[in-house]
């Protein structure tokens, strides 16, 4: 089956590429989920719609990613969030919340879909948090929940 990815999927492609994937795995889980549409003449003419999106968010070559990699080493990333007795907190931290608070500590905006957070973060302390913002660079900082 052939279709042209929307999101990025990790191992498969990024926005825009045009990939052959096998017939249940693009019609159970790739076209339900938004993460492709279906290849078509027509739909082919979308990809530069496509691409274009893609480039203006992404970081534009390697040495911008290690401008970025730079400036996150160097945050201190703090996250208030409620949470009870013990540090434990009322829900889960999201990366969309990870990614407002690097904003708020004075960082560059991110793609929350680049975050890789070890698990899932449910109590107060501090995580090790890494970010893919180019396909040679990753970043790491330390994100530290504290209750608010």
């Amino acid at each position: 089956m052939k279709i042209i990815l929307t999101q990025e999927v990790s191992g498969l492609g990024a926005p825009g590429d045009i990939v052959e994937v096998k017939n249940g795995y693009g019609r159970n889980y790739l076209l339900p989920q938004g993460f492709a549409i279906a290849w078509t003449k027509g739909a082919e003419k979308q990809v530069t719609v496509i691409k274009r999106a893609r480039s203006a968010r992404e970081i534009r070559d390697l040495d911008h990613a290690n401008e970025v990699k730079a400036q996150l080493e160097g945050l201190k990333v703090t996250l208030k969030a409620r949470a009870g007795d013990g540090g434990r907190l009322f829900g889960s931290v999201t990366p969309a919340e990870i990614v407002d608070a690097v904003k708020a500590a004075g960082g560059p905006i991110l793609d929350r879909r680049r975050l890789e957070v070890p698990g899932h973060i449910k109590s107060t302390g501090g995580y090790p948090v890494r970010i893919k913002l180019h396909p040679e660079v990753s970043a790491k900082f330390d994100l530290h929940v504290v209750q608010g």
